[in-house]
């Protein structure tokens, strides 16, 4: 009998013996799952699209838990390590830096290799950002600050030495200037933050640039909406997540060993901040080893591929050889097209704008309604950021069902920004009375102080009889200090307190004063501002997977890592690395009181809330405005763009074979007897 011929290079992937210890050749590298002693029959089973985008979802979800985690307790960090907010901008851009250069280099290169892998290489570089980030707290400690507030360490009762330095310790008026506070490696904590950011964005270049191409490249076309939001979700789930880890952490004090002397809601409240990047570096660990395991090409994408080669529909383009200069070709052609152009400047534009929003919420919240750290976090996270995950699942269900255009989804795209806009106006009017007047009555008694030598005092407000708050004992002029009947804190002979009260002959009962800042309401402020922000986040998160199917469909197919790149690579240069320094300078020009030291202005402790609250989101507006209007533009030249396949009924044939690849299971693929012909499967 003669035997039937075959192409070469289809023949290993259809053997039925592949798998077989005795066999001289290797399992096929293109389907075989895992590496080293963890391969084998058992784990190919587990080569499919459900199974990768549940690995690649829940990867997101983890490294969208460690950026919200980071924004959660940088304003901790920025009280531990006296780091000004515009520095924290700095510090955050090198995520954005590293992240710019990986999404072009390996959107282009990584094309052809192991994706996988490489995004399972990026997830190991999110290990070493956790790790990096926690090390801190073991280098340096809990901090002198931190421990002054504790029991173990005395509190405000072991301060037994005369003299200046009890008064600077105890925040007094001073009769002499003292010296400055010195603080050892305070750059050095800068550094290693920086550092740490600019490791994790290889990790978030190689997830975005390498693992959306791949699931794109092995899913058809209808299933990539649905597949798109499942991933989009599981992100979506992660900032909720993360926010509420650094709530439950920050509800600890920095080291929960000890006991406070004050409460959470005390703005020197410095939460465990460290104890939440050792719980995600076990955990992305584990997600980074079960990426490792996939094949460089699922089975079912395969089967697709080889039909499309056997009926002449191949992309010559697909498989070019890659040189710099077939990269500079698909760079022509990316900025040539218009669609393209005009979405990518679109998000960039948005992403300037309400990026401020996902990186200092937190702040936000803390200055704008006087809440704690924990609760701040809380509420950005596991309220506001559902609503976004119930937005992205609303909006692939819709995609997936109705097929809409591209029109209509860039229609869409910028609605939402509008609506976006509208609602960050919005937020100009939902400001908190009480608040406002704490930032104006908080400088209070500056003039009358001058002699006091307050500079290098540390904010420790205190509340006056009359309810008003003075930055510290010090700024009123405060020179003795006991306790209440209560046992609290009580600050005497505050000669600025009585200044503004002389009507009365007998000053005595007003020259005092109780430690902590005057209570302050904003509770329905702040219940309003989560109601808006959630339906916000609901809105916006539905524009999402729309906005990446018409990047994916606008573009061919031998482009698409490389316009992932440039996409990442336009985000970073025109929104991720300007936006976070643009709006901490922003913040911290508004800064009212700084926590200085010899070498530096140190952080915020209070702001001025009702000029930060105007100019913070009419600026976030224009931006959103102004991605609105290049969404029009794509609506105007979306017309003939093709989103969705023809829809085709494949029904299974009687014999139990099937009309198209895409049908194939992965035991059908691998097992099938090389003497069967392709076309019979």
């Amino acid at each position: 009998m003669e035997k039937q011929e075959h192409k070469p290079e289809f023949a290993p992937f259809i053997r039925e013996d592949h798998f077989e210890k005795n066999d001289k050749e290797k399992p096929h590298k293109d389907v075989a799952c895992g590496f080293g002693i963890f391969k084998g029959p058992f784990l190919q089973r587990f080569a499919t699209e459900k199974m990768y985008v549940l690995i690649y979802g829940l990867g997101g979800c983890l490294l969208s838990m460690s950026l919200a985690y980071f924004s959660g307790t940088i304003t901790t960090m920025e009280k531990r390590y006296k780091i000004p907010t515009k520095m924290s901008g700095v510090i955050l851009v090198g995520n954005d830096i590293s992240m710019m250069i990986t999404s072009v280099v390996a959107g282009y290169y990584t094309h052809r290799a192991h994706r996988p892998r490489w995004i399972a290489f990026g997830f190991f570089t999110i290990v070493v950002f956790c790790v990096m980030t926690s090390s801190l707290h073991f280098i340096y400690g809990p901090g002198e600050d931190s421990l002054k507030l504790t029991r173990e360490y005395g509190g405000f009762q072991n301060l037994t030495s005369n003299g200046t330095n009890t008064q600077t310790a105890q925040k007094l008026c001073m009769k002499e200037e003292p010296g400055c506070i010195v603080e050892d490696g305070i750059w050095v904590p800068q550094v290693m933050l920086f550092a740490g950011q600019f490791i994790s964005g290889i990790g978030v270049g190689l997830f975005w640039s390498v693992g959306v191409a791949y699931m794109d490249d092995n899913t058809s076309k209808a299933k990539s909406p649905a597949l798109l939001s499942a991933t989009a979700f599981l992100r979506m789930l992660g900032p909720a997540i993360g926010y509420s880890l650094a709530s439950v952490c920050l509800r600890m004090y920095i080291d929960p060993s000890l006991e406070p002397l004050i409460k959470p809601g005390d703005p020197r409240w410095i939460g465990a901040w460290w104890l939440g990047w050792l719980v995600l570096a076990a955990v992305t660990f584990i997600i980074a080893f079960l990426m490792f395991l996939f094949p460089k090409e699922l089975p079912s994408s395969k089967a697709r591929r080889l039909k499309m080669e056997l009926a002449g529909e191949h992309d010559p383009n697909e498989h070019k050889d890659l040189s710099v200069g077939d990269m500079l070709k698909s760079v022509n052609r990316l900025c040539r097209n218009k669609v393209f152009m005009y979405n990518t400047f679109a998000s960039s534009f948005y992403l300037f704008g309400y990026l401020a929003y996902w990186i200092f919420t937190p702040k936000y919240i803390e200055t704008q309604y006087r809440q704690s750290a924990a609760t701040a976090t809380l509420a950005t996270g596991s309220v506001a950021l559902t609503f976004s995950a119930i937005g992205v699942l609303l909006s692939g269900y819709v995609v997936s069902k109705y097929k809409p255009s591209a029109r209509s989804m860039a229609a869409w795209n910028a609605i939402v920004d509008f609506l976006t806009v509208a609602a960050v106006v919005g937020y100009i009017f939902i400001g908190c009375e009480g608040s406002d007047q704490l930032s104006s009555m908080a400088t209070t008694g500056d003039s009358c102080s001058a002699s006091c030598h307050c500079e290098y005092v540390h904010y420790a407000p205190i509340c006056s009889p009359s309810n008003v708050t003075y930055i510290s004992a010090c700024h009123a002029g405060c020179t003795g200090r006991g306790t209440d009947t209560l046992g609290r804190p009580l600050f005497t002979g505050c000669s600025c307190i009585a200044a503004s009260n002389t009507t009365e002959n007998d000053l005595s009962h007003l020259q005092t004063a109780v430690d902590g800042a005057c209570p302050v309401d904003c509770t329905k402020q702040f219940y309003i501002f989560l109601a808006a922000m959630c339906f916000l986040k609901l809105i916006g998160a539905s524009s999402k997977s729309t906005n990446v199917l018409i990047t994916l469909r606008c573009i061919l197919p031998a482009d698409k890592s490389l316009a992932m790149g440039l996409t990442g690579m336009a985000a970073c240069l025109t929104a991720l690395i300007p936006s976070p320094i643009f709006f901490g300078w922003l913040l911290d020009k508004y800064c009212l009181v700084w926590g200085k030291t010899c070498s530096n202005k140190g952080n915020c402790w209070l702001y001025d809330t009702q000029s930060l609250r105007y100019t913070f989101n009419l600026v976030s507006a224009f931006f959103i405005f102004f991605g609105g209007v290049l969404n029009i533009a794509v609506w105007l030249n979306a017309k003939d763009l093709k989103v969705f396949d023809e829809v085709t009924q494949e029904k299974e044939k009687p014999d139990g074979n099937y009309d198209d690849y895409s049908k194939l299971s992965i035991t059908d693929v691998i097992k099938a007897p090389v003497e069967q012909p392709l076309e019979e499967l």
